[in-house]
């Protein structure tokens, strides 16, 4: 077989092709191995992992209220699984009067106008219509205690969550670039070396094309690769909130609608056993006392398959 030579398209933010090619090289049953024995990666079945973060969601919001002490959360992207731990609040008559929750990010116009609540493609507007209004009324916390970020406080979010005592969990997955949050590797507003990135608090961004990709087959979007829908910034934490988090679980377990296709397989290698670097910003919880969960199937090796080709 002939060797064909190239490097990664200019457009691609990590372009070490030795780390990519030993990373994609990682087999299944070598993944979960890592040199910080705080960095903890487990692969878990499919049908298991949406199930262990409702139950830790639930169990944190519950342990919270029998010890009578507040709960802090930083919330990724609302989707409808929030519908099953307000499931469980109510099944259980759990107040959530404690409970304090941060959105990680919201959705922004070219001129860093965030998304209104009432905007049906927005995470305020799909975290209270999964979340905070499926709870019963009398055991949901007060719309008061539930934060996002917006052009608004963007300044003062970092601080609205140091003020709480920081987040006890913090809920993420990486995208297709490896952000975390919408902390992307190639928007100029996160551009800074490793040391001085750590310490960098909420603003406004601007969103990867390949983030704009990936957002375009969510359901939300029709599912069917449409760019323009995607809008083009995001408000969005820094990693300075990651990683003063008192608890972190990355969830890496994204495929295409339940088929053997995912575009985290890869980013999921990489964050784990990468360099730590703002090029993969999910790589800094490799520094971090986090649970890094992988399923099966993105744990599962990275080869060709011939018979779907194209």
């Amino acid at each position: 077989m002939s060797e064909f030579k190239f490097s990664p398209s200019k457009y691609v933010p990590f372009r070490d092709t030795e780390v990519l090619e030993r990373v994609r090289k990682i087999k299944r049953e070598d993944i979960t191995k890592h040199p910080n024995p705080d960095f903890k990666i487990s692969v878990i079945p499919d049908n298991m992992i949406e199930h262990m973060w409702v139950t830790d969601m639930f169990w944190r919001i519950k342990q919270a209220a029998d010890a009578g002490e507040k709960v802090v959360i930083i919330t990724p992207n609302p989707c409808p699984t929030y519908k099953k731990v307000a499931y469980l609040i109510n099944k259980f008559k759990v107040s959530c009067k404690h409970v304090w929750t941060f959105n990680m990010d919201e959705y922004a116009n070219e001129d860093g106008i965030t998304a209104p609540e009432d905007w049906p493609f927005g995470f305020m507007h799909a975290f209270k219509k999964y979340f905070w209004s499926e709870i019963d009324e009398e055991l949901r916390q007060p719309e008061s205690q539930i934060f996002g970020p917006t052009d608004k406080n963007i300044d003062d979010y970092g601080k609205m969550i140091a003020d709480m005592g920081n987040a006890d969990i913090c809920y993420s997955g990486p995208g297709w670039t490896g952000h975390l949050a919408f902390i992307e590797p190639d928007a100029p507003e996160f551009d800074y070396p490793l040391e001085e990135w750590k310490k960098l608090g909420p603003r406004i961004c601007t969103l990867s094309p390949f983030t704009l990709a990936q957002n375009s087959m969510h359901g939300s979007f029709g599912k069917s690769g449409d760019l323009a829908a995607v809008p083009p910034k995001a408000a969005t934490i820094g990693p300075a909130e990651v990683i003063a988090a008192k608890n972190r679980i990355d969830i890496n377990a994204i495929t295409v609608h339940g088929t053997t296709t995912s575009w985290q397989r890869m980013i999921t290698r990489l964050a784990a056993h990468g360099p730590v670097t703002p090029k993969v910003p999910t790589s800094v919880h490799q520094l971090l006392r986090t649970d890094f969960w992988i399923s099966e199937t993105n744990a599962a090796d990275i080869e060709p398959d011939w018979n779907k080709e194209y």
